[in-house]
């Protein structure tokens, strides 16, 4: 092991002096990112767009609604099989000889365990992960998915309506956001010494030309877009919906003024705590909400309808993985289809190049098994269990008074959802408050992560120019903020664009499929296992 230790840290020596040379040699604009054609694509199709929705909002719907259905018509049977492969592959790494690899040229974990699950809870779940487990159980309780069909029996239609939710948001869109991929980077990054950009998962297909010119800048552009889409709309929906639910609480008026208020407060708490790096801000916050979330865990546990929570969820993960495969291959209803399963699976494909950089920078000295379990099998579990704490008290609630939960639902009002479960609880109003704050920060540590990462692949450096990074986070909030003075229309246009931006990033993920495990192989050699 020690010989092991040595080559690792030797080999890290090298691309840290390789680094460090480079470094001092990159003019301004090369560290601003400037001299990156890769900044330019992003930020001006990022442009592009908010002055179509600003200048005439209708043609905007128009083109993005035709994107959406032609997205989902004839790549959302390829999204179904993309994500299934990757789950089942990477399962099969880390349960091999191959799940003792160590990745990242490190012989022991550069942070430790709890704030490594930390960080990527809060990056992963994100606020989707608290709005959602409140709303998506209680949508498929009244509107049943077409695989289970309506229930008789209100507590079999909770549980089917949970193991929807649990398909969602479980195994699969773990798995895609930074398995494979996170193996295909960390060795081409640590031990090749290739850029820690998007571009490095083609390499093993394109070679040379997926690193230079406008090849790779085309695919950073793509990523950059995609995750820039996915991060926005959070923000935009985070205004919207904290705005909602002060209105509900304290009366204060629920217009773009507060969305404004609390848009620019998100902007400048992400902005400071990615400018802080990964080992202050991000891991602080992190930490701290891990520690809230578990705190409401178990106080919704002990004063909630508890006996049916731990039932619900037993029930749920074991209808979920009884129609696993059926779930996952599911083609019966493609209208159903492209706005739930395969929107989900675009919004989350998008985060996939982004995140497989964030985690190979925050990864190194973790094993391959360490990784894969972690991200694929404990998170998704753990995700199952929020979904039936925040869902399944919303569900127990709407079974013993019908209309408690689903009234405040109605017109797909996810803060409504969630206030009508917090307001069931005891201590209402403070309960309530905490969720609220619960889910600013997820949005924040999705924020701080994304903005950081952008910033590392348009500059090129592991610790990017503040003001690169500064430039990223108030972009992403301002546009934020254009999208929903706009109204509604604005935010829903981002959110199914969304989705056609996962086009282009599912075909940069494919290769990891079998470049993962070429990869995974030939470290184990190396590493003698």
């Amino acid at each position: 092991m020690s010989d092991l230790s040595n080559r690792m840290h030797a080999s890290t020596n090298k691309i840290a002096s390789e680094h460090t040379r480079t470094d001092t040699s990159k003019s301004t604009s090369e560290k601003l990112g400037l001299d990156n054609p890769a900044f330019w694509y992003s930020g001006g199709f990022i442009a592009l767009f908010v002055a179509i929705a600003v200048f005439d909002a209708d043609l905007l719907s128009t083109l993005v609604n035709t994107g959406f259905a032609w997205s989902v018509k004839i790549f959302g049977p390829y999204w179904q099989m993309l994500l299934l492969l990757t789950f089942l592959i990477g399962l099969g790494l880390a349960a091999g000889r191959t799940g003792k690899v160590i990745l990242g040229g490190l012989a022991e974990p550069e942070i430790d365990g709890f704030r490594w699950m930390a960080i990527i809870f809060c990056t992963l779940l994100a606020g989707g992960g608290v709005f959602w487990a409140a709303a998506e159980p209680i949508a498929h309780f009244v509107s049943p998915p077409p695989l289970y069909g309506p229930q008789e029996n209100p507590q079999q239609g909770a549980v089917n309506a949970l193991s929807q939710s649990f398909m969602h948001w479980g195994f699969l869109a773990w798995a895609i956001v930074g398995s494979l991929t996170s193996i295909v980077v960390m060795h081409l990054h640590y031990d090749k010494g290739l850029p820690l950009k998007p571009r490095t998962l083609l390499y093993p297909v394109l070679g040379e030309r997926a690193l230079k010119g406008h090849t790779g800048a085309i695919i950073d552009a793509c990523c950059i877009i995609a995750v820039a889409a996915g991060t926005i709309g959070p923000i935009g929906f985070l205004g919207l919906q904290v705005s909602y639910a002060l209105n509900a609480l304290f009366d204060i008026p629920d217009g773009f003024t507060t969305q404004l208020i609390i848009i620019l407060f998100a902007i400048a708490l992400y902005t400071l705590s990615a400018l802080s790096g990964l080992n202050r801000g991000m891991q602080m916050l992190s930490r701290y909400n891990v520690i809230l979330a578990m705190a409401l865990m178990v106080y919704v546990l002990i004063f909630g309808p508890t006996n049916f929570i731990f039932n619900a969820y037993i029930q749920g993960v074991g209808s979920m993985l009884d129609n696993f495969i059926p779930m996952a291959t599911y083609r019966g209803d493609e209208g159903w289809l492209s706005w739930w399963t395969v929107f989900f699976w675009g919004w989350f494909l998008g985060y996939g190049p982004m995140m497989a950089i964030f985690i190979a920078r925050i990864s190194r000295g973790r094993t391959i098994r360490q990784i894969i379990t972690t991200i694929s099998i404990v998170a998704p579990f753990v995700t199952c269990f929020w979904f039936t704490i925040v869902g399944g008290s919303g569900l127990a609630f709407e079974i013993a008074d019908p209309g408690s939960v689903s009234k405040a639902f109605e017109g797909f009002n996810l803060p409504g959802a969630l206030l009508a479960v917090t307001q069931q609880l005891p201590l209402p109003m403070l309960t309530s408050i905490l969720f609220l704050i619960l889910t600013t920060i997820f949005i924040v540590t999705t924020g701080d992560s994304m903005t950081y990462t952008i910033s590392v692949v348009v500059s090129g450096e592991t610790e990017p120019n503040p003001v690169i990074r500064t430039f990223w986070g108030v972009m992403m909030g301002v546009t934020a903020l254009i999208l929903i003075s706009l109204g509604s229309g604005g935010i829903s246009a981002l959110q199914s664009f969304i989705v056609i931006t996962a086009v282009p990033v599912s075909l940069i993920l494919l290769p990891s499929l079998w470049n993962a495990p070429q990869i995974a192989m030939k470290m184990a050699k190396a590493q003698g296992l």
